[in-house]
């Protein structure tokens, strides 16, 4: 009877982040603001490094794989919600939450695989910068990002797969934003015990892994920047590591809060306030830390801005 019920079901009901009241209202603008800025900024970010024959190195290769991970992941996420509270629309279908589901999941895993990469490229331009070019060569650089949406996408496709086979027979209503995994099982009439170890197991290579290389990186980076004789030198490089430290772990932190979790302790409210951090709040400061506090990017900025300038003045 459950997986009757579950192939004639069609339908989840998304009951959304926001109500209709006049301060909820206030930050649908606020989230409305954000959406446009992360679009912005990430945009500008990728033409830039694109334009620019001096951002053409790994690092900024990298920068513009995050900056087009995090449009398309905004893009899954925030309008559909803005379209359910404009409209006061609550179903999602089956498909749709399965797109979503694989979409954040393959450009969640994607990311977390790149910020790992880019930790590791910065180690070595600063503690090793006589072997940097041997070690981050191009055909590496590629093969690592292909290797990072590659291993997003096999564990999304994975993941989505089994999830939207599971029965669902009870409530269809969903305390969320967006159909998110551990959300989606919630919803399951079925034991989804073994399932949840095997979303641990990957989630603990997904993003414990890179992220212990991240803290290994950056802590190996502060040990070189001590022993720096330069004191602005010194000043200048902690205050971009902290600021890069900061939103990893914001981004890694909320991630790991809500997939490593066990499903039953699981509330809408904390749900809710994580996913926030990383599908609006990380990708919009994305593209402030790495770019605005960055000389390079900010020098192909001016050049753009005079070319377009010498331009409608011709």
């Amino acid at each position: 009877m459950k997986h009757l019920e579950n192939d004639t079901f069609t339908e989840f009901i998304l009951l959304g982040l926001l109500q209709y009241n006049p301060t909820h209202f206030c930050i649908f603008v606020l989230i409305a603001m954000m959406f446009l800025f992360t679009l912005t900024g990430n945009s500008l970010l990728i033409l830039l490094i694109l334009v620019d024959c001096h951002l053409h190195t790994p690092m900024y290769f990298f920068l513009w794989q995050l900056s087009l991970i995090d449009i398309l992941f905004t893009l899954t996420i925030v309008p559909k919600m803005m379209t359910n509270y404009l409209l006061h629309k609550e179903v999602i279908s089956t498909s749709d939450c399965g797109f979503q589901i694989f979409l954040g999941l393959a450009l969640g895993g994607t990311e977390c695989i790149l910020l790992g990469l880019m930790s590791y490229d910065r180690y070595v331009a600063i503690c090793k910068p006589l072997h940097y070019p041997l070690l981050m060569n191009w055909p590496l650089c590629r093969q690592m990002a292909i290797s990072s949406w590659t291993g997003g996408i096999f564990n999304a496709l994975i993941h989505t797969v089994c999830t939207m086979r599971l029965p669902f027979c009870g409530s269809r209503e969903m305390n969320h934003f967006y159909c998110e995994l551990p959300v989606v099982l919630h919803l399951s009439c079925e034991d989804t015990l073994t399932y949840e170890t095997g979303i641990l197991i990957s989630t603990t290579i997904l993003l414990l892994i890179p992220f212990s290389v991240i803290l290994a990186s950056y802590t190996l980076i502060l040990v070189t920047v001590i022993q720096m004789s330069s004191a602005e030198g010194r000043k200048k490089a902690f205050s971009t590591c902290s600021s890069h430290l900061t939103v990893v772990s914001l981004y890694y932190g909320a991630i790991i809060f809500m997939y490593m979790r066990p499903i039953p302790s699981h509330t809408s409210g904390q749900d809710k306030v994580a996913s926030v951090f990383y599908t609006i709040l990380t990708p919009m400061l994305n593209p402030m830390i790495y770019s605005l506090r960055n000389k390079d990017v900010m020098g192909a900025l001016e050049k753009i801005l005079c070319k377009c300038l010498l331009y409608f003045k011709m």
